[in-house]
């Protein structure tokens, strides 16, 4: 019996013709001798769907966390921190015109930063308390308009106070109510100090949406924040005379000036990221002795951690990718071990081997593409509706996902990163096209004249 020898044929023949594209659809349609290959092709195609899938929603949230705490650090506190040194801050007013004379430079605001504990109806807490004017507000968008309960009008005179919500469901406080303000630094006695005791209307509370700044800091007015913890000096005019100790109120103020003074200033740039270039303009447009530090210093551990963390992430979760890969490899080696029959008649009527390595790269990056959309679409619709999903996840299972306590946010950020959607794409395809070159080579090797020896 003379050996079959295959047909000879055309080497100019086109690659991913139209007869390659049919038997490829030919072999990944099910039919009943076929069906348990189908099923792992149909397995394989929902890996990678998975895969793909878990990826953009994962980037996404990890996107919209560092976004959003970001966006919330810095809309209260400012790109750059200004401190005094070698003398007190009396000139603020001065310096902050002078900060928002720098290109580049949005607004400054000058602040009294202090700690103090707060009483309330239903408890007391450590808070940190802020002196800021109405003109300050106005420049921080964030706080002004997260008011929930009262108002800004007539802040500087109003000598009230603003709260966020946590802390007034903590102190169990509403608008109108009266909280105790309670510093250790305060008047000077023969006897020693005695601790600062004040009392103040809640006027605002606000909601900017970051548990540490609704449970903890509360802001007071400009002058009543200097007042509380004595940021002044009383300095003797020119001219007159120290009253003596029993003299009246009158008599001390008519010799005396007070002069007040801030903490420091914030100042807000257009370019979060040009803080190096911007700190020499701004070191040089003051005229006095000051520190600056920007913002990166100041969290620079917490935003390295979030971004080890995001990539770690997108490493270990890119292996579920790697293993819908491994499958089509598996796959495609059945299929190409089922089917070898089917490839010898190929090779006896023509097809040359690299024809038909063709063909079984068209079935296997089909799974690819295929699970690959089926994953970005099912991704961005997840990565787009997280917080109403985490919600309704959380009503379902009776489990608080995501708690702010926790996470700092009281909502699930996402933000969707178009050239990152567009890596992760690549990469599944990448991996697909990866994996069929070696079971489409083996299918291409196969010799017909061993394959239908014994047919």
């Amino acid at each position: 019996m003379s050996a079959i020898q295959p047909a000879k044929v055309n080497s100019a023949t086109r690659a991913f013709t139209l007869f390659e594209w049919m038997i490829a659809g030919r072999y990944l349609r099910a039919r009943r001798a076929d069906t348990f290959i189908s099923v792992i092709a149909a397995l394989t195609m929902t890996g990678v769907a998975i895969g793909v899938a878990t990826l953009i929603v994962v980037t996404s949230v990890m996107n919209g966390f560092r976004d959003e705490l970001l966006s919330k650090i810095l809309g209260l506190n400012g790109h750059f921190s200004v401190y005094p040194i070698e003398e007190k801050f009396a000139d603020y007013d001065k310096a902050v015109a002078e900060l928002e004379t720098v290109p580049g430079v949005i607004h400054a605001i000058a602040f009294v930063d202090g700690e103090a504990l707060v009483s309330g109806f239903a408890g007391n807490t450590g808070v940190g308390v802020r002196g800021i004017s109405s003109e300050g507000i106005d420049k921080l968008p964030l706080l002004k308009n997260g008011l929930q309960l009262g108002g800004w009008d007539a802040w500087d005179e109003s000598n009230g106070a603003a709260i966020g919500y946590r802390l007034a469901q903590k102190l169990g406080v509403t608008v109108g109510d009266s909280i105790t303000l309670l510093s250790p630094n305060g008047t000077t006695t023969p006897f020693g100090e005695t601790p600062e005791i004040r009392s103040y209307k809640v006027a605002a509370i606000f909601n900017v949406g970051m548990v540490e700044f609704d449970s903890y800091y509360m802001y007071l007015p400009m002058r009543a924040a200097q007042n509380f913890f004595k940021l002044y000096d009383d300095v003797l005019k020119p001219g007159a005379k120290p009253p003596p100790i029993d003299a009246s109120d009158a008599e001390i103020d008519a010799a005396y000036t007070r002069v007040y003074y801030a903490s420091d200033a914030e100042v807000f740039i257009t370019d979060p990221d040009a803080v190096k270039a911007m700190r020499l303009p701004l070191q040089q447009a003051v005229d006095r002795p000051v520190i600056l530090t920007d913002w990166q210093e100041r969290n620079q551990t917490f935003f390295s951690a979030l971004q080890v963390e995001r990539v770690v992430m997108f490493v270990i979760l890119s292996s579920i990718v790697v293993v819908a890969a491994f499958n089509i490899i598996s796959s495609l080696v059945m299929l190409v071990k089922d089917k070898g029959k089917d490839i010898a008649v190929l090779r006896t009527m023509g097809a040359t081997r690299s024809s038909v390595m063709r063909i079984f790269c068209i079935t296997g990056m089909t799974i690819g593409v295929v699970g690959t959309l089926i994953g970005l679409v099912l991704g961005l619709v997840i990565a787009d509706n997280a917080e109403p999903i985490r919600a309704w996840l959380s009503e379902v299972i009776g489990i608080r996902i995501f708690p702010p306590e926790v996470f700092f946010l009281s909502a699930l950020p996402s933000k969707i990163d178009p050239g990152e959607v567009i890596f992760v794409v690549l990469l599944a395809l990448g991996l697909s096209l990866l994996a069929t070159l070696y079971p489409a080579w083996r299918a291409a090797q196969l010799d017909p004249v061993e394959a239908l020896r014994y047919e």
